[in-house]
């Protein structure tokens, strides 16, 4: 062809293959040889003949690499740039023919059989669209032709070629356009593709705009924890904070801070955080403005004490964003909502830091004394709207500003030194005072009897301190006027008139006594005479004073605001209490005149405070508890809904302390099934002892509500059952049954709390102990049971069965259980009972279309093996089964089961993709459990479908690793022997299938 010193094309791919050549020269040396040749067709048809030998290798060996970067470097030494547009002015330039040769050549091959084709195909078109330059030109109909194949190969079964072909369309899309190709197709792999290196590799490459945000964020909630990493560091990198709503910045930092993974935790702290303060200059206070402190405090102190922990020292935490004056304050008329946030969270940090920040918080905040008095001045300065106030939502805005910076200062108080005896005092006495005073806030009372408690650590102590604050609230002093009785007036004149007499007849005997010179006598004489004056006097003024006079009286206040106020100073101390604390004379006193009256109060919101005090003392008190049972269950039942809640946790709070004592029960004893059935299955009449029967009629009521149509009471009640069941204080298979079908009930679908409680406490539940299993196991049959009489018109009718059997299947696994030791003392395992009962349900009726979903759950239980007695009878059920079952398909089953029970050894059947899986894999993502398994309320495929489709399902969505490459198969590890093969099939050469090519030529 050329000249023997021109570098020929096996050679160049030959030495293309070691990693210390320069592909770069290596490109330049074959262009030149290319240059020279006049005919360009033969070149062409080599180069492609050669290239296809690294085409059809499919693991990512070093070699088959190489080749693919060389064949890429000098692929783009062709391409055609903007400045050759500009050259020939309008005319657009044609690709260059080796370059077009090999585009069509690639195009052409995406179709081909083989996988590894279509993936070396995809990496191809991948580096040479990313290798190229920013003003690069290909042709319009090449362009289209790239698009349209990459569309393709984005709906791959192989994960890897997927990828490529994701990564391959990111020149070619358009993010503000709405109709792009390439944006759907990108935000449909996000929404919908199993594997999670594809939802990688199109969050690296896809535009953020407005059509594209709502999934990328939806990516911070994926189920892998790669997905989120890298959605989180997306959201760093290329998405501007202004882009996001309020909302949307407080959600992505609270499940970012709170993610279950500490890598996720790491890139949020590290990359997020950092990239919004750059934003808005380094200026914290800023940050805190986006982040609308009022409404979202909790988070924001995360993200304070996130940004403080990567500070230095703790010194240079003083130099940013806080501005204290001499006394170590923040002038009151300088105070907002962000810098007193950022006040207490620093105080509050360097506190956690113990001696080791003791002089930098001694900088910080000032003496015990001085800021108390900041703290009174600040609180008494809030004012008190009235209705017509209330209507200006200026006005409105500005109270609740300062109602939350007060609320900051309160908290304040938790990191002053009051190790002084008078700075303590003074801080007693200022919060006595906040809570006294009429215009505080009911918003800050909580607050401020929980800094008081913290300061009083004597129960007895607090429960005073409170009763008098009550009773001062309750009964202030009024000054009271009242006219003057006009009897009571002429009286003092008539006294006044009678004096008058005394002192002329006491001057007369005076003057005799002078006569005389009885001096003792006249002496006696005129100390008399100087207090009658005296008393004359007084009468004077007072028959001169106005008809009206003022005193002072306890008036008892009984409105709204003031019980409010009142009650929850109450509750709070209740709560700060311990419980082994009994109900002392002065808190008795208080429920009999202030608590049970505010039972009946007409405002709901009295009520609803008054039902939390009469719940919190019950803890207190098992006499209480049971003299009050009766007016909590009323409560539960007629009064709001709001009311009704409290009143539902008080009841099912003192089932959890007390059990079955508070009303009259044995201590310890769980209430099993046969107590439960009336709650269970509200069927047939209760006989029992009051004890019992009140019991019964408080777990009729709790499952009563579980068909509420509130939400929150639905969703209260299913917790606190949840939370009875798993304590163990009772134990009943229809309340299970009500429960798990509950939580598959389509009507729960949007209550997200509901779904998460119950999921959560199915899991620990069936994991705690074999009892639990026990009653997993009992509920089986009556769950399948409901669902399958279940109406057309019923939700249930929409539930999967097949998909809540291999979840009460994979609930009584053995293997599960916290303590095997536990699990192997039992004896027979559940499985092998809930098997007994399945052959018998089989054996009730053998031609119902059920018969088929329990033959497909004895295929999935773990059966022992073992020699015994209950061996045996399980083969001659079995048996009987085989003789009385006429499908064939269920008889292939049975058969296998039998085999297996007779003469294989224990093994572990092969588990499919459960509910319980997928609810593992998507704590975290509420919006992706569709993605593991069928939506309850809707039909899912049948587990025989899906094993169908196990194997190819496996193969297609578990090769790819964690860098978007093939990944090589996990085998166990290898003899010593065995090592030398595998290392050389690492460094697989292509020169051998080069050489036998030439030699066949």
């Amino acid at each position: 062809m050329t000249a023997d010193n021109d570098l020929e094309i096996k050679e160049a791919f030959q030495r293309a293959q070691k990693p210390h050549n320069n592909k770069v020269k290596l490109a330049a040396s074959l262009k030149s040889r290319y240059n020279k040749l006049e005919d360009k067709t033969a070149f062409h048809e080599e180069f492609i003949h050669y290239l296809k030998y690294a085409m059809i290798v499919y693991k990512r060996e070093p070699a088959v690499e190489n080749v693919i970067d060389f064949v890429t470097k000098f692929a783009i030494n062709f391409e055609a740039t903007g400045s050759e547009e500009q050259e020939e002015e309008e005319e657009q330039p044609d690709d260059h023919p080796f370059l077009s040769f090999l585009f069509n050549f690639l195009l052409e091959s995406h179709n081909a059989n083989s996988h590894a084709v279509r993936f070396r195909v995809c990496q191809i078109i991948n580096k040479l669209l990313g290798s190229m330059s920013e003003n690069a030109l290909i042709d319009d109909e090449l362009f289209d032709q790239i698009h349209e194949t990459m569309l393709i190969r984005v709906t791959d079964k192989f994960p890897n070629i997927r990828i490529q072909a994701a990564l391959a369309m990111a020149r070619l899309q358009e993010p503000q356009n709405a109709d792009c190709p390439t944006m759907k197709a990108y935000m449909l792999i996000l929404e919908n593709d199993s594997n999670p290196e594809v939802r990688r590799a199109v969050l690296s490459c896809i535009a953020p705009s407005v059509i594209s945000l709502p999934k990328i964020l939806k990516r911070t909630r994926d189920v892998k924890e790669r997905v989120r990493k890298l959605a989180y560091e997306v959201m760093a990198e290329k998405v501007h904070m202004r882009a996001l709503t309020i909302a949307q910045r407080v959600s992505l930092l609270q499940q970012g801070l709170h993610d279950s993974s500490e890598v996720v935790k790491d890139v949020v702290k590290s990359k997020l955080l950092p990239a919004w303060l750059r934003l808005v200059d380094g200026k914290v206070l800023d940050l805190l403005h986006k982040l609308d402190v009022e409404n979202f405090t909790e988070i924001t102190c995360e993200v304070l004490h996130a940004l403080f922990a990567r500070v230095g020292s703790l010194e240079e935490l003083q130099q940013d964003g806080l501005s204290l004056d001499s006394r170590k304050l923040i002038p009151a008329e300088t105070l907002t909502c962000e810098n007193v946030l950022y006040w207490r969270a620093l105080c509050e940090f360097v506190k956690q830091k113990g001696d080791q920040g003791e002089e930098v918080l001694e900088q910080l905040i000032p003496e015990a004394v001085i800021f108390a008095e900041y703290l009174y001045g600040y609180l008494k300065s809030i004012p008190m709207l009235g209705q017509d106030q209330m209507a200006d939502d200026q006005q409105l805005d500005e109270v609740l500003s300062k109602e939350f910076i007060g609320k900051q200062l309160i908290l304040l108080v938790g990191c002053l030194d009051t190790a002084e005896e008078g700075g303590r005092k003074r801080v007693l006495a200022v919060l006595q005072e906040m809570l006294v005073l009429p215009n505080t806030p009911i918003s800050l009372i909580s607050l401020l009897v929980e800094r008081l408690m913290g300061m009083l650590k004597d129960d007895d102590r607090r429960i005073q301190v409170i009763a008098e604050i009550i009773s001062e609230v309750r009964e202030p002093i009024v000054h009271v006027s009242e006219p003057i009785d006009e009897n009571e007036n002429r009286r003092r004149k008539v006294k006044m008139a009678e004096g008058k007499v005394q002192i002329m007849e006491a001057k007369q005997a005076l003057e005799e006594a002078i006569a005389t010179q009885d001096f003792g006598r006249a002496a006696e004489l005129k100390e008399h005479i100087s207090g009658l004056e005296t008393t004359q006097v007084q009468l004077a003024a007072e028959v001169d004073q106005p008809s009206i006079r003022e005193k002072e009286v306890r008036v008892e206040k009984s409105d709204p605001e003031t019980l409010l106020k009142c009650l929850t100073m109450f509750v709070e101390v209740m709560k700060q209490m311990n419980l082994k604390k009994s109900i002392s004379p002065a808190i008795n006193a208080l429920i009999e005149s202030l608590v049970l009256p505010s039972i009946a109060n007409p405002n709901t919101a009295v009520r609803n405070v008054a039902v939390m005090c009469l719940g919190t003392c019950a803890l207190h008190s098992k006499d209480f508890a049971n003299r009050h049972l009766v007016l909590l269950l009323q409560i539960s039942q007629l009064d709001e809904p709001k009311v009704r809640i409290n009143a539902v946790r008080a009841l099912i709070d003192q089932l959890l302390l007390n059990g079955l004592d508070i009303v009259g029960q044995t201590n310890g004893k769980k209430l099993d099934d046969s107590d439960a059935e009336a709650a269970g299955s509200q069927e047939g009449e209760v006989e029992s002892e009051d004890g019992q029967s009140t019991v019964q009629s408080i777990l009729t009521m709790l499952a009563d509500f579980l068909d509420s149509e509130d939400t929150e009471l639905r969703t209260e009640v299913a917790e606190g059952l949840a939370k009875l069941m798993y304590c163990g204080r009772i134990s009943s298979p229809k309340l299970l049954s009500r429960l798990l079908l509950l939580w598959y009930n389509p009507v729960t679908e949007d209550d997200t709390k509901l779904r998460h409680c119950l999921g959560v406490f199915l899991q620990l539940y069936a994991r705690e102990n074999r009892a639990h299993q026990d009653c997993i196991e009992e509920s089986f049959l009556p769950t399948i049971r409901t669902l399958v009489q279940a109406p057309s018109t019923s939700p249930l009718a929409e539930v999967d069965m097949s998909n809540v059997a291999e979840l009460l299947i994979e609930l009584t696994r053995p293997s599960i259980l916290n303590s095997q030791k536990d699990a192997a003392l039992q004896g027979l395992s559940v499985h092998d009972s809930l098997a007994v009962r399945l052959c018998d349900e089989i054996l009730r009726d053998p031609k119902a279309p059920e018969m088929r979903l329990y033959t497909k759950c004895l295929s999935c239980l773990e059966l022992s093996s073992e020699d015994g007695p209950h061996k045996n009878d399980l083969l001659l059920l079995l048996k009987e089964v085989q003789e009385e079952v006429k499908n064939k398909v269920c008889l292939r089953v049975l058969e296998k089961v039998a085999s297996r029970l007779k003469g294989e050894p224990k093994t572990q059947p092969p588990l499919p993709d459960t509910t319980l899986q997928a609810l593992d894999d998507n704590a975290g993502d509420v919006d992706d459990l569709n993605n593991k398994r069928p939506r309850r309320g809707a039909r899912a495929k049948p587990v025989a479908a899906r094993a169908r489709k196990g194997s190819k399902a496996r193969e297609s969505s578990e090769e790819s690793d964690g860098e978007n490459i093939p990944d090589t198969p996990v085998v166990q590890r290898p003899s010593r022997r065995g090592k030398t093969a595998p290392s050389d099939k690492t460094k697989q050469d292509l020169s051998t299938l080069l050489d036998k090519e030439a030699n066949g030529s």
